[in-house]
């Protein structure tokens, strides 16, 4: 289904409306459709409906496909973004009809007599043009990874080997398949959806991969939090011989293959995809990981990457701690500023940062003052993507 001139037009008319009101559009969306699709409330993260991050993050993807229904070539990266987060919980074709359904639904609720035939016609044009297009670049992830060695389409059992405490509220869970197959090699800083059963209940997740590949098991490193649904089911009760579903890793914050210089900054749990990226890469290319923690007790991997750095002249390792004290080690104290960036940045190299929404817009804002091009730039989300600006 193709948009005429005419339905282009109406959808750019029913910007103004997306920009003043479409967290209240979005909200009365997820309230309808969880009421009468049940069955899809486990693709859901329910502390991100509850927080607002959802239903804004949506928000925002509408109201960007509205502004660019005539330039939708725009969108490329939020698509892919979109197409690996779907690709990761198993997102299937016959889930596109109930949010479709649901969206025109919430419209009519809200804009009221506003919504007229025509205005409903073009949105329904629009939707399905999105539609298909992640339906068909879906499809051509599953059927890659189905295709690749060790690969696999829709989910697989998988059964904790190993348990490890990284630090005082992250835990490692190592995974490695039922059938004792080989697993499809991931590329560092990529994630995989994991699906348990918590009280009853479906839940689905997406996790980072900690480790480097190895083609027969994954490393998740989960970080407790108290209204956390999965992860408190894994740090409660995920012990060794526990089986889950997983999905085929996926996800685009990658390194390149090239042996050029990176820089990684991480905070918190943002860690985890920079571990696999330091261990599949030490030797290979020089590493500058800057990493921020409240302490050397919440510091997840300090071991490891003392010992990857002590091993590799080319890795050098910097660590802030916000309540430093006395045996701690860090090489500063209190929150990651400007200066030590322009102290522990390699010139001219790419950066790559992850950690909480705060944390990465700071070190968004430090960067642009450093003058680090926005293309040598690179983030990504836990969960609904966030602005940073």
């Amino acid at each position: 289904m193709s948009l005429t001139p005419a339905q282009e037009a109406l959808i750019l008319a029913t910007v103004p409306i997306l920009r003043e009101g479409g967290e209240a559009l979005t909200r009365h969306f997820y309230s309808l459709m969880f009421r009468n699709h049940p069955e899809v409330r486990s693709y859901f993260n329910a502390s991100h409906q509850k927080d607002g991050r959802q239903p804004r993050a949506l928000a925002n993807a509408v109201l960007a496909y509205a502004e660019n229904i005539r330039n939708p070539s725009v969108l490329g990266p939020a698509i892919r973004m979109i197409v690996h987060k779907h690709a990761s919980l198993d997102i299937r074709p016959e889930h596109y009809p109930i949010v479709g359904s649901s969206l025109l639904e919430a419209m009519a609720e809200v804009l009221g007599d506003a919504f007229t035939p025509e205005l409903r016609a073009a949105w329904e044009a629009a939707y399905w043009q999105l539609a298909n297009l992640l339906i068909g670049e879906e499809e051509k992830v599953y059927a890659d990874h189905a295709s690749r060695p060790g690969g696999w389409r829709g989910t697989r059992t998988f059964q904790v080997v190993a348990r490890i405490r990284e630090s005082s509220v992250i835990t490692s869970f190592l995974l490695a398949p039922v059938d004792g197959r080989p697993v499809l090699d991931h590329v560092p800083g990529q994630f995989i959806g994991l699906t348990a059963r918590v009280d009853g209940e479906l839940v689905r997740r997406n996790y980072s991969l900690s480790n480097a590949p190895n083609g027969r098991t994954y490393r998740i490193s989960v970080k407790r939090e108290p209204e956390g649904v999965m992860s408190r089911h894994l740090h409660d009760h995920l012990t060794p011989g526990h089986e889950v579903e997983l999905s085929c890793p996926t996800g685009a914050f990658t390194l390149d293959d090239a042996e050029t210089p990176v820089n990684l900054i991480t905070a918190g749990v943002g860690i985890t995809p920079a571990m696999a990226m330091i261990e599949a890469y030490a030797g290979r290319r020089p590493i500058r990981f800057i990493h921020a923690a409240i302490s050397r007790d919440h510091h997840a991997f300090r071991s490891r990457t003392d010992a990857l750095a002590h091993a590799h002249e080319d890795i050098q390792t910097f660590y802030l701690y916000e309540d430093r004290i006395e045996g701690d080690e860090a090489h500063a104290e209190g929150r990651l500023q400007v200066h030590h960036l322009r102290q522990t940045l390699i010139a001219d190299a790419p950066c790559y940062f992850l950690g909480p929404v705060p944390f990465m817009r700071s070190v968004r804002n430090q960067l642009e003052a450093l003058g680090v091009p926005s293309e040598q730039q690179h983030f990504e989300f836990f969960g609904p993507a966030d602005a940073l600006d």
